[in-house]
């Protein structure tokens, strides 16, 4: 035998001896904290999300080897942008935020820069999310900011069950930060309100 085929060989065996990449799919949620947030007033409604991920907007994340062999994809349920609106309108809607029957004062669009999970070593959700909140009357911009919330776990250990679980609740509270920064953001707030932020010590 020679040495190509010996290498051909080789290949062929590793191939069939790594694990086949199977799919999970998962639904992300929103879990209020009551006491933790700021409530407000029923002046928003929900617009469009944009997927900016240059992923498919099915897809969450991949779980992996140490070495970086992939193992099983996570995609959601419902596109990726559907799922953010959701978190805001649920968010929006436990601080007593959320208008009805056509009285919004303000409509939040934005754009999903990242969402998504990971596992290597340690479990790991991220999420970065463009927020922009526009003047339902007029259409103006009236503030734009990018929100981050990243959580992560201690290291997995092989054979201690399946991580997606762990992985859908990491990724789940990342995207639930981010959401709350963006809404309880008092300089947000005082925007909206047509007063700036007062200073305080720390602030840039």
């Amino acid at each position: 035998m020679n040495l190509r085929s010996l290498f051909l060989l080789l290949a062929a065996v590793t191939a069939l001896a790594l694990p086949s990449c199977v799919s999970s799919s998962v639904s992300l949620d929103y879990q209020p904290r009551p006491g933790q947030m700021m409530r407000g007033n029923p002046e928003f409604t929900v617009g469009a999300f944009h997927n900016g991920r240059k992923e498919p907007p099915y897809y969450l994340g991949t779980v992996r080897t140490p070495i970086g062999t992939p193992v099983e994809n996570v995609q959601t349920r419902t596109p990726i942008e559907q799922i953010v609106g959701n978190a805001f309108a649920h968010a929006l809607d436990a601080r007593g935020m959320l208008a009805t029957g056509g009285r919004e004062k303000f409509i939040l669009t934005g754009d999903v820069l990242d969402l998504y999970c990971q596992q290597i070593v340690h479990p790991y959700g991220y999420a970065r999310i463009r927020v922009n909140v526009i003047h339902a009357a007029s259409g103006g911009l009236v503030f734009s900011r990018i929100y981050v919330g990243e959580r992560q776990s201690a290291a997995y250990m092989p054979g201690s069950g399946s991580p997606i679980p762990l992985l859908r609740e990491l990724t789940s509270r990342a995207l639930q930060d981010a959401v709350d920064n963006a809404l309880d953001d008092r300089e947000m707030r005082a925007r909206l309100r047509g007063s700036a932020p007062r200073y305080t010590p720390g602030m840039l």
